[in-house]
């Protein structure tokens, strides 16, 4: 008897654990609706390759649908080259007028010239994923502090004699490209190192690489409406 009373028992307990687990596994993510900025949670598969401009946008708007923000129109903070016949394009004029606010209500900038001045709030403490948790920074051991730009520090595009864009956004290989502090921290003391989005450029294009150098592939998304 205390034996089949045991065994239910434990059973029921299983139950419960498995009902607890799973009501935790169904549990949506975050939602921020009001957010107009952030860091992106992870990078695409392919490194810097995105397939272009086209293809950042659309994964800063499934990451922004996933917290509730998708009915914004959003932008990677990216620049192309005019290279192959492409004409360039400046990340300054893709990302709308602002104001821009992360996932914790925290005004990153007023506007496009506020952004690209030494008054703009991107730091280690509000580089904020869509998530609502911070992107590691050089305080951590393991930090993505690296993110994509492609960008000169005005926001403006390079010219074409280097790539600095991964081939416009379509290699994963062999290439560059222009990568942002996004905690603003360097190893020296020069403005390059401390810039938000031109710091220095990647060693190559591949997923490895720009882990390697502290970034994992991550885009900046603004909302541009």
């Amino acid at each position: 008897m205390h034996r089949i009373i045991k065994t239910t028992a434990l059973a029921a307990t299983a139950a419960a654990l498995a009902f607890v687990g799973g009501s935790q596994a169904q549990q949506p993510p975050p939602q921020f609706p009001d957010m107009t900025f952030f860091v992106t949670s992870v990078g695409g598969p392919q490194g810097a390759n995105y397939g272009g401009l086209e293809g950042a946008d659309r994964h800063c708007q499934t990451l922004a649908a996933k917290a509730g923000a998708g009915n914004k129109t959003w932008r990677a903070y990216l620049s192309t080259q005019a290279v192959g016949g492409a004409t360039a394009v400046n990340a300054k004029d893709r990302i709308g007028k602002g104001p821009w606010t992360n996932a914790k209500g925290v005004v990153i900038a007023t506007n496009v010239e506020d952004l690209h001045s030494a008054n703009n709030k991107i730091a280690a403490e509000t580089i904020v994923a869509e998530t609502g948790r911070l992107i590691p920074s050089r305080l951590y051991t393991v930090n993505q502090h690296d993110v994509l730009t492609g960008t000169q520090a005005n926001g403006t595009a390079f010219p074409p004699d280097k790539d600095m864009t991964c081939g416009n956004w379509t290699k994963s290989g062999e290439g560059n490209a222009m990568l942002g502090h996004a905690d603003r921290m360097g190893l020296r003391d020069d403005d390059a190192s401390k810039s938000w989005n031109a710091s220095h450029p990647s060693r190559a294009c591949d997923a490895a690489s720009l882990v390697a150098t502290g970034g994992a592939g991550l885009l900046y998304c603004f909302a541009a409406n």
